[in-house]
């Protein structure tokens, strides 16, 4: 039957669907109809108006999570771009370790903020985005420092030699600027773990291993199922035989065939990564740190990945998240990832949300939650259509903050909510009600005239900081290379030098903003080193609870980690620590380090002394 257009935005609308949104421009756009009849068409194709309620529902609508006990500041790291000398080619946990108990003790760092650890694929080639894991849930063992792992000290001579031998060209290639190659230190992490996983347990490990598998069952169970799977059929679970695509049948056939062992090391894997991100985070508490590890929660998983494969009831298909056109991605963007059907997740009592969030509580003593705004909101793509012909699809919020807040409320941990962007201005007071931080960056924030957001007027409950991930460092903004390399990648939408007038204005606005609070002297443009560090002294000044200081940006890196937009055509999330003369910034040069430093005593509330604290060393702390 034939819906008319009236009718057909009328059930869009009842079901959580906006009809229009206004763009980055102040502009009203319309949604198509074919956007909107292809969502109807999902969120209406459930059994689910006549299932009864799920017994575990639950809905806390007076949580509320634990704030931080006063203003600190903590590095912001991609943990894989920050090598060592003993780190194998890409940043892990025993850096982490290393970083944060640095930080603590010489700096006065309350936090580390990292990157989202999830678990990618089980065999190379391994996907490099930390934001389109294979598990959200699960941690992936790149992460792990592999001298760490206890049974390493009970290896032969001969068997040390070979890792020895394995990690040797890591170790080398992290002497260079050249990109990080995951395959490669998955391909050597992996070997060297096959020979350890030959080492028989003490009874102590043993009973440890034990208890983790019985703590986390059949979610443990079905990742390392997958795991097995994949490692036979690849890693996206829609391409396997049919038998294959439903979790409990694939759990027998796993069970009790040739793939069982493999099962069991994927399982035994996790044991291990779960010790390390705990020693990680026992050693910043134990320097001082009072937060602790901020883990990162991705907005989405893969759509063929173990979560998805585990969890199917749970997502709506033919479509992926990702957002509207806005100033710096004016193509908008699609990222990949398949969202999750606000009708199931309602009618489990979002039961699937809380154990997710659980598990990467239990990474730290915090969690910033990318996207936060995918808790109320979601940007729809159909497949095969453009970000620009997607649709905002609504979530209940009371239910999914409810249960974000209680999860925290439960674990003691800090929240942090990525709320840039597109907001709706009630979301932020809905976070703030239930101590969520909000997230403020230097370059968004504008006063009614377009001017830089006076210090005193930026929101207490929040985590600023000058730039992320997808974002030029400040260097790039002074130079002009951030236009520069976007015209390259063919990203502007409007003329160059439109892009470049505009950039400028920008740059000048924020060099006056920080003359007038006394920053930088007035009369000429400063070095990319003083517009740094002056730009996080401008931070200092407003009353955020956590002032989060990009490492890369601290250490004069001019390149962006990632450019939304692209694929092949730009490294992203490839790119490891370098300084302003493109050469690799290891972490045991941090130390010394004056422009870290300048950054960091910029950053800080209160302003560490290297005249108390000293220029120690980075050493090993577990």
């Amino acid at each position: 039957m034939r819906v008319s257009n009236r009718d057909l935005r009328q059930r869009a609308a009842e079901l959580g669907v906006s009809v229009s949104y206004w763009d980055w421009q102040g502009h009203e756009v319309i949604v198509s109809d074919q956007t909107l009849a292809a969502i109807v068409a999902v969120l209406e194709d459930t059994g689910l108006d006549d299932a009864p309620p799920s017994d575990d529902a639950h809905r806390p609508p007076d949580a509320v999570a634990p704030a931080p006990a006063g203003r600190s500041w903590g590095f912001g790291v991609q943990l894989y771009s920050l090598r060592s000398r003993d780190s194998w080619g890409h940043g892990d946990l025993r850096d982490l370790a290393n970083l944060a108990a640095w930080s603590a003790r010489d700096l006065g760092a309350g936090f580390v903020l990292i990157n989202p650890l999830h678990a990618a694929e089980p065999l190379p080639p391994v996907s490099p985005s930390p934001y389109l894991p294979m598990s959200r849930r699960w941690v992936s063992p790149l992460y792990l420092r592999i001298e760490d792992i206890p049974e390493y000290k009970d290896l032969s001579y001969s068997e040390r030699q070979r890792l020895t031998l394995l990690s040797q060209p890591l170790r080398h290639a992290s002497q260079t600027p050249a990109l990080i190659d995951r395959d490669a230190v998955w391909t050597a992490k992996r070997e060297a773990l096959e020979m350890l996983r030959k080492v028989p347990l003490a009874d102590e490990r043993q009973a440890s291993f034990g208890e983790f598998r019985a703590k986390h069952g059949r979610a443990l169970d079905d990742w390392a199922d997958w795991c097995a799977l994949a490692e036979i059929h690849g890693p996206d679970y829609r391409t396997w035989p049919a038998r294959l695509r439903d979790p409990r049948s694939a759990e027998r056939e796993v069970r009790r065939g040739d793939l069982a062992a493999q099962a069991e090391f994927h399982t035994w894997v996790q044991w291990l990564v779960a010790s390390q991100v705990e020693a990680a985070q026992a050693a910043a508490r134990a320097a001082g740190m009072s937060i602790g590890i901020i883990a990162d929660l991705a907005i989405g998983a893969h759509p063929g990945g173990a979560d998805a494969w585990a969890a199917q009831e749970f997502f709506a298909p033919g479509f992926t998240v990702g957002a509207p056109p806005d100033a710096f991605n004016q193509r908008g963007q699609d990222w990949g990832l398949p969202p999750m059907h606000p009708r199931a997740l309602a009618a489990a009592g979002y039961r699937p949300l809380a154990d997710l969030v659980n598990a990467n509580l239990s990474l730290g003593g915090g969690l910033r939650i990318d996207h936060v705004m995918g808790l109320s909101r979601l940007w729809w793509i159909p497949a095969d259509a453009p970000p620009t012909e997607g649709a905002y699809v609504y979530y209940d919020a009371p239910g999914t903050l409810g249960t974000l807040a209680a999860a925290a409320a439960a674990s003691g941990s800090v929240v942090v909510g990525e709320d840039l962007g597109t907001v709706e201005p009630w979301l932020r007071e809905a976070l703030a009600a239930r101590d969520i931080l909000g997230t403020q960056m230097l370059w968004f924030e504008r006063g009614w005239s377009n001017e830089p957001l006076a210090p005193r007027w930026w929101r207490a409950n929040s985590l600023v900081t000058v730039s992320t991930h997808d974002l030029p460092p400040a260097g790039a903004f002074l130079s002009g290379k951030q236009v520069t390399d976007r015209l390259n990648l063919g990203l502007l939408t409007r003329s160059e030098a439109e892009e470049r007038a505009e950039a400028e204005r920008t740059v000048s606005d924020w060099i006056d903003a920080c003359v007038s609070e006394g920053l930088l002297p007035a009369g000429r443009r400063p070095t990319a080193d003083e517009f740094t560090v002056a730009l996080y002294g401008y931070l200092a000044k407003t009353p955020a609870k956590l002032i989060a200081v990009n490492l890369a940006e601290a250490a004069g890196e001019t390149r962006s980690q990632n450019m939304p937009g692209t694929c092949e055509e730009y490294p992203n999330w490839r790119l490891p620590l370098c300084g302003p003369d493109g050469e690799p910034v290891l972490l045991e040069e941090l130390a010394s380090s004056d422009r870290v430093r300048a950054v960091a005593r910029a950053a800080s509330p209160a302003p560490c002394d290297d005249t108390v604290r000293g220029h120690g060393a980075i050493t090993a702390e577990q």
